[in-house]
């Protein structure tokens, strides 16, 4: 049959190629030349204009204020001069109160010679604020440990020069000292003024652009933004641009600002605008930076302005572009992709098609088509074979290469099938096929739910048999036994994967023990079904049916096998045999659930009573209890020994609504049901037995060795 192509309309690139690339074109490169020609060097030039205008106000203000702390200490010192009775006049005393009382930032006034810290003079003269020393928590001998450090310093004023000192190590605040040449009496002094720098700081401030700080002539910080720099009297005589502005004024260059180096905190050299003024005395150096990178985001924030300006440009062609993507592209795209990735994931029944128009002749058209067909064609795969094996294959999680691995088997067998058979094709002739198919679906549907529920695997059906695995596909392999026994990593690695395999066990034992429930709800709406049949020529039925279940853990070959035509994820060895015949031991020994002694062996520490836990179990343990009673009968296991069967009574902590509801959120508990198992489930297996209808067999009789058909009952 041919396939009917579907006709393409225009390419939907080509429409959003032409619209939005002609826009782009036009708008973005007249943005990028105004950008670039007109606004870069503009901004450019106003951040050195602004970095050197700043510096030049800061000097000038700092300027200021030390020449008023100047005159203001002199007018004072000049006072106390004049004043009758001299320095210890109470006139003095007042004149000294009120200085200080103005000038609270003021922490002392000292008129000294140059030798007077090891040898005072009686013309020495020492003001203190006593008011600032008691606020800043400071002792009034810390003026002299200043004083004592910078004696070289004294010398220098005394013989005329102004020099300024960072007093902060000392004081522990913001604190600098002036010293002016001061004469008096013929003696060559200097008057030392030690002041707090918290309103010099305020004068030169800082933004999130501009840096500005001071340094003395020997290249001390006197202030800046930083205070610890401050405080532990950090030189700036590496400063790069320290150094460039010493040697230009050895030099006499005239120029206040330059563009300097500096290796940032990554490492890598940062470019500065540098602006700087000296002051008329001291050999006082302003200076104010501001970062290039700074100056260039302005030009990258004034381009995004300019872009956003743009905007208005392609007002109109951007509202069509938008309308046509979001109806047209995106919303069906979207939607398509959540499709892809639920089909990524293993949901072949994702729903999400269903918003999916399909009658589009363009590209996204014939992805919805192709990826709907693709979808179909892996939900069918997906129950033709394992679906949780076709699952793992979508998500890339399976792994081809064969493996060993330590798994939880399962097998069950519907009792008398045959007969079964037989009834349909005597009652239905030619139409007992699809009478007997919608049975069999109807009764393993509610089986491979309470497998899948509990986190197994469906390997196959043969015939009324179902074969499932729990731990199959779980990524846990046994490399660590290649370890030494004795190897941490070896014990680490086995308690963790020995973990797993329990809790695959727990799972098994919990799937296996649902379908109790789910085939007593079978017999009950096949009961109704018959009845509500009954009255028709060919009256439909389904039958009551009893079912056997065995489980074994142990180790397996798992792997794909077949041939390049026909092949499945399987599982093969003597566990997987092991459960099969423990699946069919259930009729001779009067039950409809065993488990092996290997399994048994696996769980009894953990969730049994028995006799090697005391018969109790720990609390984050009791909500998985397994009830088993041990089949009086053994039987020989090749390379094992004697062992017995195992016959699971109940998970008496089993929440059934719990359980379904994963699955179904529907589901609403059926009361005549519920005996099967949890808190109002059995407590021995002769109460399974009477539920279940299942006769106590004669134990004595019961053979398991026997080789026909595995099982016989001795006569």
């Amino acid at each position: 049959m041919e396939t009917k192509k579907v006709k393409k309309g225009v390419s939907l690139g080509f429409k959003l190629a032409l619209i939005i690339g002609s826009i782009v074109l036009i708008s973005l490169g007249a943005v990028t030349i105004l950008n670039s020609v007109l606004v870069g060097n503009d901004v450019k030039v106003t951040a050195e204009d602004n970095n050197l205008s700043i510096n030049s106000r800061s000097a000038s203000t700092v300027q200021d204020k030390f020449s008023t702390i100047r005159s203001n200490v002199f007018q004072l010192l000049d006072m106390i001069s004049v004043s009758a009775g001299g320095r210890n006049s109470a006139f003095a005393k007042q004149a000294e109160s009120f200085f200080f009382e103005r000038n609270q930032d003021v922490a002392f006034i000292y008129i000294l010679s140059a030798d007077s810290v090891s040898n005072p003079k009686s013309s020495d003269h020492k003001l203190l604020n006593n008011s600032f020393f008691t606020s800043n928590e400071i002792e009034s001998f810390t003026v002299n440990d200043f004083l004592t450090a910078n004696e070289q310093s004294l010398g220098r004023s005394c013989a005329g020069e102004t020099i300024a000192l960072n007093a902060s190590p000392f004081f522990s605040t913001p604190s600098m000292a002036l010293l002016f040449p001061y004469k008096e009496n013929g003696f060559d002094q200097t008057c030392i003024v030690g002041f707090s720098i918290e309103s010099i700081s305020d004068i030169l401030g800082t933004n999130s652009t501009n840096t500005t700080f001071m340094i003395n002539d020997s290249d001390d910080i006197l202030s800046h933004p930083d205070t610890d720099r401050v405080l532990v009297g950090e030189s700036l005589k590496n400063h790069p641009l320290v150094q460039m502005v010493r040697e230009r004024n050895q030099n006499n260059e005239d120029a206040r600002q330059v563009v300097y180096s500096e290796t940032g905190e990554d490492g890598k050299p940062v470019q500065y605008y540098g602006a700087y003024e000296k002051l008329s005395f001291g050999d006082i150096l302003i200076f104010t930076t501001v970062p290039m990178d700074l100056v260039l985001e302005t030009v990258r924030n004034t381009r995004t302005n300019n872009i956003y300006l743009t905007l208005a440009v392609f007002f109109i062609s951007i509202i069509l572009v938008l309308t046509y993507a979001r109806f047209g592209i995106t919303r069906p795209l979207s939607r398509l992709t959540r499709a892809a990735e639920d089909i990524q994931d293993g949901n072949f029944e994702t729903h999400i098609f269903d918003k999916l128009r399909m009658n589009r002749s363009d590209e996204i058209g014939v992805l919805n088509k192709a990826t709907k067909a693709e979808l179909g064609f892996l939900n069918t795969f997906s129950k033709f074979t394992n679906k949780g094996v076709a699952k793992a294959i979508a998500r890339n999680e399976i792994d081809f290469e064969p493996h060993l691995k330590d798994i939880t088997i399962f097998f069950s067998d519907i009792r008398g099938f045959t007969a079964i058979s037989d009834g349909f094709k005597n009652k239905f002739g030619n139409d007992s096929p699809r009478e007997i198919i919608g049975f069999l679906n109807d009764y393993m549907g509610r089986m491979v739910d309470c497998i899948t529920l509990s986190g197994g695997n469906v390997d196959k059906f043969e015939g009324d048999a179902i074969m499932a695995v729990w731990g199959i596909l779980r990524d846990d392999n046994i490399d660590y036994e290649k370890l030494p026994e004795n190897d941490p990593k070896r014990i680490e690695a086995e308690k963790v994967h020995m973990a797993h395999v329990r809790e695959d066990a727990v799972n098994a034992v919990r799937g296996s023990l649902a379908m109790r429930y789910s085939l007593m709800k079978y017999n009950k709406d096949a009961a109704a079904f018959t009845e509500a049949h009954k009255d028709e020529p060919r009256a439909q039925y389904k039958p009551h049916i009893k079912i056997g279940r065995g489980l074994n853990t142990g180790r397996a070959t798992a792997g794909i096998m077949g041939s390049k035509d026909k092949m499945e994820y399987t599982a093969i060895g003597d566990a997987v045999n092991f459960a099969s015949r423990t699946e069919a031991s259930n009729k001779p020994c009067g039950t409809d659930m065993l488990i092996t002694q290997d399994t048994y062996d696996l769980l009894k520490m953990d969730y049994i009573r028995c006799k090697e836990n005391n018969f109790t179990l720990k609390p984050e343990n009791e909500a998985n209890e397994i009830v088993v009673e041990m089949i009086p009968v053994e039987f020989e296991v090749k390379g094992k020994g004697a062992q017995h069967f195992y016959g699971v009574v109940n998970m008496p902590n089993f929440d059934i609504v719990e359980f379904f509801s994963k699955g179904d959120p529907d589901f609403v508990l059926d009361d005549d049901c519920a005996i099967a198992l949890g808190k109002t489930g059995p407590k021995t297996l002769n109460e399974v037995r009477t539920i279940l209808g299942i006769d106590i067999p004669e134990f004595e009789k019961v053979n398991l060795d026997e080789e026909e058909n595995k099982i016989q009952i001795k006569k």
